[in-house]
């Protein structure tokens, strides 16, 4: 009972367990390398457009602050400076990179903090001018703006103070106003003449402020308007689109590498194989008939009554005797062109090498040393080229 021989169905139940098992590991590496290659193509898809979202799209927003100075080395009353307050902002990030790109149409603004004080209130209107300068300092574009604090009458300043007295205590609130001042709607950076920075003057020597920054807003138009505004949408586009061209690709490599080829080349190379046998056997017969003594008229008229080989290894004439058919020593002289027949196929499915070397095989190699045999003669001489006999009906 121990050395039975296992149930047939058992051994059945291990075969098939180890099939399943191999397809199973061989469908899990499948599954894995098709894994590892979506999850790759995926990164350098978002790679990709990271790249180009950085590339193509400019500074959205860029924020300086702006410090004034002006001189001190007069004799004035304290309400008068001894000079208009210039500051002079750096447009270069870094010393290297450029806040400006190219072609791109910028909103360039100044933001003043101005207290409500009785100095601003009775200063009016004064003048804000920007020039901005290339390297050297010549200046390449220049704007000018009037500004003044708005209106508030004492009955709304007591009001306003009365409401946000509590705030006022605490210092969550300022009695100040912010000016912003637009000093080019649309500023283009010149690609031949890049702007470095920009020149900022006050015309007034009684204005007072807290602070100052220039805001420089990029103004899109077209791609950078859609990048901008819809940024999910565009991402899942512009991401779909690489990982898709990227399939692509990676399919195609892969057609390219088991199939060794997505259109075969068979007919192609089967008529470039035939051509090259046809050229390599006109030049044979060429080599022959050249190498021939008889190159004269005389020589000539017998080369042509010889009937040439074909390329289907049969003769151009086909000369019958009086019951129609041909010789037997023509017959014995066509053997050699049959078997000639059956390796053409072999040589049109190889290579133009095989081709040439199997079409020089079948030639005479020492044609040039043989003689026609003469029609006197009544033995052929030794090294000659037999020529065939041609049957008549008389």
């Amino acid at each position: 009972m121990v050395n039975d021989p296992p149930v047939p169905a058992l051994l059945w139940a291990q075969e098939m367990g180890h099939v399943l098992a191999g397809r199973a590991r061989k469908l899990l590496l499948q599954f894995g390398v098709l894994f590892c290659t979506i999850l790759l193509l995926l990164w350098v898809s978002v790679f990709l457009y990271g790249s180009f979202y950085y590339s193509y799209m400019p500074t959205v927003s860029h924020l300086s602050p702006v410090h004034f100075y002006y001189r001190t080395d007069c004799d004035s009353s304290a309400s008068l400076l001894c000079s208009f307050p210039v500051a002079n902002v750096s447009l270069v990030k870094g010393g290297r990179d450029r806040v400006l790109m190219y072609g791109q149409p910028y909103r360039i603004t100044l933001e003043l903090e101005l207290p409500e004080s009785r100095v601003n209130q009775d200063l009016g209107m004064f003048l804000v001018t920007i020039s901005c300068y290339t390297r050297g300092g010549r200046i390449i574009s220049t704007s000018s703006r009037s500004v003044m604090l708005h209106y508030r009458s004492d009955l709304l300043q007591m009001l306003d103070t009365l409401v946000f007295s509590s705030l006022l205590l605490f210092g969550f609130a300022e009695q100040k106003q912010v000016l912003e001042v637009e000093l080019y709607p649309e500023y283009r950076e010149n690609s031949y003449v890049p702007t470095t920075g920009a020149i900022i003057e006050i015309h007034s020597r009684r204005v007072q402020l807290y602070g100052a920054y220039l805001r420089i807003h990029a103004h899109f138009t077209g791609l950078r308007y859609l990048l901008y505004n819809f940024p999910v949408t565009c991402a899942f586009i512009g991401v779909a689109s690489n990982f898709t061209f990227l399939s692509v690709i990676v399919l195609f490599s892969y057609m390219q590498w088991v199939w060794g080829g997505i259109w075969p080349r068979h007919r192609f190379s089967l008529q470039v194989n035939i051509r090259k046998r046809d050229s390599s056997r006109k030049e044979g017969q060429r080599r022959i008939s050249a190498s021939q003594p008889g190159t004269g008229p005389q020589g000539q008229e017998e080369s042509t009554q010889l009937s040439p080989v074909t390329e289907d290894g049969e003769n151009q004439a086909d000369p019958s005797g009086p019951e129609g058919q041909p010789c037997e020593e023509e017959k014995s002289d066509q053997q050699p062109l049959s078997g000639e027949e059956e390796l053409e196929p072999e040589a049109s499915d190889g290579s133009w090498e095989d081709a040439a070397l199997l079409t020089e095989a079948n030639l005479p190699a020492s044609a040039p040393a043989l003689t026609p045999e003469t029609v006197g003669s009544s033995e052929p001489s030794a090294g000659t080229v037999r020529q065939r006999p041609i049957c008549s009906s008389s």
